[in-house]
Parts: structure tokens; sequence; C-alpha cells
């Protein structure tokens, strides 16, 4: 294929914020803790749902080990399944650089820390799954995004090179997963960073929506 290009999912594809953090607030409300904001669940999307949650616990009932975290976990699963996909929406621009990538021959990958259920789940509410030649979730190998085994998989994987990819992505996680392997790597200011602004993380390029993309494979 003429190159790879690896995508991070949320908050660079799709906005899933509110969805998420309806199942975070659903969770806490069963054990009579009040909600968080949607503000302070786009700061903590990144890591994993486990870490998001253990995030929303601490910030409204305390430190978890006194917990059965697993009986937390359970009913959050319960609920985000419930949510994935029905609250969230692809970001502008997303479905057509897609359809210009596969129409001019550039393989596609997610490469997400979030778990697959939820990751395939997303990907099918919005029609999104036939996109991608190959989905890496949080849960699909034993390490996750920093660790840039992920994105080397995605480059084995789909017999590509690693100076023909492309990661593009809206988080210093992102941007340290591609250094780590010594891929480009392009970040979008619209997603979820911590609350910091991502040019911080000093992305080879800040890009307004992944519209560029395409262009990147014809130097």
């Amino acid at each position: 294929m003429a190159g790879l290009v690896v995508f991070d999912l949320d908050g660079t594809l799709i906005d899933t914020a509110t969805e998420i953090a309806e199942a975070v607030n659903r969770t806490l409300a069963e054990y009579a803790a009040g909600s968080v904001p949607e503000s302070d669940v786009r700061r903590w999307i990144g890591h994993g749902t486990g870490w998001l949650m253990k995030q929303a616990w601490a910030n409204q009932v305390g430190e978890p080990e006194d917990t059965d975290w697993s009986e937390v976990m359970a009913r959050f699963v319960v609920h985000y399944h419930d949510t994935a996909g029905t609250m969230s929406s692809p970001y502008p621009f997303v479905r057509e650089t897609l359809a210009e990538l596969q129409r001019t021959g550039i393989a596609r990958a997610i490469l997400t820390n979030k778990e697959s259920r939820f990751t395939d789940r997303v990907l099918q509410a919005h029609g999104l799954t036939d996109c991608f030649d190959l989905v890496v979730s949080g849960d699909s190998l034993p390490t996750k995004k920093p660790d840039p085994s992920g994105l080397f998989h995605c480059i084995d994987s789909l017999g590509a090179a690693v100076g023909s990819c492309l990661f593009v992505g809206d988080s210093e996680i992102d941007v340290a997963t591609a250094k780590a392997a010594g891929v480009v790597c392009w970040a979008v200011p619209y997603g979820y960073n911590h609350g910091r602004p991502i040019a911080l993380a000093n992305p080879d390029r800040l890009v307004d929506d992944i519209r560029p993309v395409p262009q990147y494979f014809l130097r």
C-alpha cells in the first residue's frame, strides 16, 4: 500500500465525551455519589475507561481502596454499553477524509486506549467500521499508549514502514507514542488533552482538522 495513517479515536475522529460522562454519572448515581461535569471528563479521557472512572470516583467519593472496584467497573460497563454511540458524533470532515484516503489506497488504522467492546460499538454506531483496515484497542495487546508497541503492531500488520506512517492524535499521549516509535505525528487542537494546549506537546504539525492528511502521502 502507498502508506499508512494511524488515528487516535476519542477526541480525534469522534467526540465521545458526552456519552462517556453520562455513563460515569449513571454509575456514580448508583452509589449515591454526586455527578461530575463533562468538562472534567474531557480532561480525564485518554488512559482508558478504568483510569477515567477512578478519577471520577476520587473526585466524588474518595480513594477507591476500600471499594469493590470490580463491581463499580461492572456497573460502568453496563452504562457505557447503553450510551456508547448514542451521544457522540464524528468531527467535521472525518467521513470525507477517510473516504479520500481509502480511494487513494492509503491504509487506515485506529490505535486507541478505549477497550475494544466500546471502540467497536462507537464505530458501528457511526457506520465507520469498514473505513479501517485495522483497529487496535486498549485491550488488544498487553500494552497501551504511550507504549509504542501498538503503533509498531499497526505498521507490521499492514506491511508498512515507520517512514511511510503518519500518526494523527489529539493528546500528549499520542505525541509521546509517535515519538517513541519514530513516527511523524500530527495533532488536532479540538480534542481531549487533559486541559492543556496540544501545541505544548510539540507534535510535528498542528492541523485544524484532518483534511490535510491525504496530502502527507503526496510528498
